[in-house]
């Protein structure tokens, strides 16, 4: 039986500021702690955002994620996961698991939660929503992302650039989520479609190391891994 309870907590972009006032309660009372990391590296930058509202002694545990493409590699890692969540929920314990941004997007909570959900369907599962990157990327621009009748286009930029131009195509509005590994690509579409102005690039939001750019062409020819762009063209 599992009588403990997992909330997986949305930290926000990067300002610890940022937190809501939900999420720092339920993180004042954890008993147990779970981040995500990747296998290469023993860090997490979600885990760095939270550390200030944390309770002393309480245990942290970073949950090892493969950056991988291998279905079976990433299947094993994910139930794994699951299976050492379970471990710590079954002695009662309420555990906490920090994700970047909100728990429901493009978040490696994702994964862990539909696994457990499987695997233990009788565990009881909360989520706590967080601010997204392009929330708060907006807030720091002010770029109005939508208004009246029009919508909003989230994209991925891991995505194929001609799946991404037909969904640019389409949209009043749009933000590009994970710029950094096909930004080439992603500056290509941009330039053909004439979104240039009016284009925000924005990376690493809420850090000592913010960069903001008011245009394509003041972005970084290799952009960080936390990095995001907002498009739209400019309304009359």
């Amino acid at each position: 039986m599992i009588a403990g309870k997992l909330y997986g907590v949305g930290v926000g972009p990067g300002d610890p500021e940022l937190l809501t006032l939900k999420a720092v309660k339920i993180l004042s009372k954890a008993d147990h702690l779970f981040a995500a990391a990747s296998t290469k590296n023993e860090s997490s930058l979600a885990l760095d955002i939270a550390r200030e509202h944390l309770r002393d002694g309480v245990p942290v545990e970073l949950l090892g994620f493969p950056m991988t493409r291998d279905e079976q590699q990433l299947h094993a890692a994910w139930e794994n996961n699951a299976r050492r969540v379970a471990e710590v929920m079954a002695e009662g314990k309420n555990c906490v698991f920090l994700t970047l941004g909100d728990p429901m997007t493009y978040s490696t909570f994702g994964y862990l939660l539909r696994t457990l959900r499987t695997m233990y369907p009788e565990a009881s599962v909360e989520c706590v929503p967080g601010i997204t990157s392009y929330q708060a990327a907006a807030a720091r621009t002010l770029t109005i992302l939508v208004e009246s009748k029009e919508s909003l286009v989230v994209a991925s930029g891991v995505d194929g650039e001609k799946r991404l131009e037909q969904l640019l195509q389409s949209a009043d509005r749009a933000v590009i989520l994970k710029c950094y590994k096909n930004f080439p690509a992603i500056r290509r579409v941009v330039r053909r479609l004439g979104l240039e102005e009016g284009c925000r690039f924005v990376s690493r939001l809420g850090r000592e190391d913010e960069l903001v750019a008011d245009s394509l062409s003041e972005a970084p020819e290799t952009p960080h891994y936390l990095s995001l762009m907002l498009l739209g063209r400019p309304r009359k």
